[in-house]
């Protein structure tokens, strides 16, 4: 009985152990993974998690701008999925980073900023979030040398599969005055490896979750490759995005708000991938209610203009 106790124990400490640290960074996956419960916006910032070689070019002190200066940045996953960190090391060797966190009650990320050359006992911090153009911008409260009221402002830009942009500026309170101090080219490294394509999936994922929520039908069909199939229960087969989108349309004035996708396992093969998981939501019917439910699904994944786009889609519910 002692014995039987003891491997209880034991087993329970590791599992907890493991799940504690399921997303943080491996040998298979160096840059992390999202943990699946954490804010959907932990994916904002998925097309950077990755080894960045760029061009850092900053303001000289008669306003003319510096040479550039080469510099590594990398993104990671930390706090078992639910955080990001960031580090920078350019080639003169200053280091800086930050810890970026997304606060859903405030719906914005709140990131802290820390470097080598000027220590601080309290760090700075921006606010902000990703924009309808896909750049994320964030702010820091900061008075101009004349005492004008404005803001330090940071945009990432032209985020996609070769790299991103950024620039720091100085805006006034209505930003019709901007003045920037700092700009970074970033191309990516080509790693090959297959956490950055998970990533990707990941992404594809959380896209169809805010589809769904926001009722864009067409950006949701957009999410299957042309020749995409469901697998609804109760029907034949559903093909082409057409077919699709006019399934996954809601009768008038229902309305999805929440809907979640935790993959359990994502596989590849070539330019295809599996996936299987649990898929959770509430739907909100014309009346008032509130239905929850819950079920679960397979996805067979395959590149289209090298996106993962879904092939083939079924699922079921399961029982309460």
């Amino acid at each position: 009985m002692k014995k039987t106790y003891i491997l209880f124990i034991l087993f329970c400490t590791i599992y907890y152990s493991y799940s504690q640290y399921e997303y943080e960074p491996t040998t298979d996956h160096p840059y992390g993974l999202p943990n699946p419960e954490a804010p959907q916006q932990i994916l904002d910032y998925s097309p950077l998690i990755v080894e960045c070689d760029c061009k850092s070019t900053s303001r000289n002190p008669d306003r003319t701008w510096a040479e550039p200066v080469d510099m590594m940045w990398r993104f990671k996953y930390i706090m078992n999925g639910m955080a990001i960190q960031d580090e920078t090391l350019k080639a003169d060797g200053s280091h800086s980073g930050s810890i970026r966190q997304f606060i859903a009650d405030s719906s914005l990320w709140y990131v802290h900023y820390y470097n080598s050359r000027t220590p601080s006992n309290r760090l700075p911090a921006w606010e902000g979030k990703k924009n309808h153009e896909g750049d994320i911008v964030l702010y820091n409260e900061q008075k101009a040398p004349n005492g004008m009221d404005g803001f330090y402002k940071i945009t990432f830009s032209n985020i996609d599969e070769n790299g991103f942009d950024w620039l720091g500026e100085w805006v006034n309170t209505d930003e019709t005055f901007s003045f920037p101090t700092w700009k970074i080219a970033c191309k990516k490294r080509k790693t090959g490896n297959e956490g950055t394509e998970k990533l990707k999936i990941l992404e594809a994922i959380a896209t169809f979750s805010k589809a769904y929520m926001d009722g864009d039908y067409d950006r949701l069909a957009n999410s299957y490759t042309t020749d995409g199939k469901i697998f609804p229960n109760n029907t034949t087969i559903i093909e082409g995005r057409e077919a699709i989108k006019k399934k996954w349309i809601l009768p008038k004035d229902t309305k999805i708000v929440d809907h979640k996708i935790e993959p359990l396992e994502i596989k590849f093969i070539g330019n295809y991938a599996y996936d299987y998981g649990y898929y959770m939501g509430k739907t909100k019917n014309p009346n008032g209610s509130i239905v929850q439910w819950k079920g679960k699904y397979v996805i067979i994944w395959k590149k289209e203009a090298n996106i993962w786009k879904i092939y083939l889609d079924i699922w079921n519910r399961v029982a309460d």
